[in-house]
């Protein structure tokens, strides 16, 4: 089974900066896209950024230019920078990735979420 734990959420005033993680771990062969979504109260869920194995990236227009996804392929794990956060920016943050996986038994492509963070940005 493969399992995403995420960390580094928080509580965070306007302006500042918070890095989120998201290790990947269990019987994985390759990863393809890793991505961030985020939730809002009140809200569907969003796509935030997603960066695929060969390193393109993508953006919602909201956050572009303040924040950065990255990952380590060698630890199966993925990043969010985010700076100048604003309170609009608010919200459960998930981890999500497309592997190809043992999983039950069988060798198959999967998506897997993680559990989810929270965000607060305010003063």
């Amino acid at each position: 089974q493969v399992q995403l734990v995420e960390s580094g959420g928080g509580l965070v005033q306007p302006g500042g900066s918070l890095r989120l993680s998201c290790a990947a771990s269990g019987s994985i062969f390759s990863i393809n896209a890793m991505g961030w979504y985020r939730q809002a109260a009140g809200k569907q869920r969003e796509l935030v950024t997603v960066i695929t194995s060969s390193g393109s990236t993508n953006y919602a227009d909201s956050v572009k230019g303040r924040f950065t996804i990255s990952r380590d392929n060698a630890k199966n794990t993925v990043y969010l920078q985010m700076n100048s956060l604003k309170p609009e920016d608010t919200a459960v943050y998930y981890c999500n990735i497309d592997a190809y996986a043992r999983v039950r038994g069988l060798n198959r492509r999967t998506e897997v979420w993680g559990q989810g963070t929270q965000v607060t940005v305010s003063s």
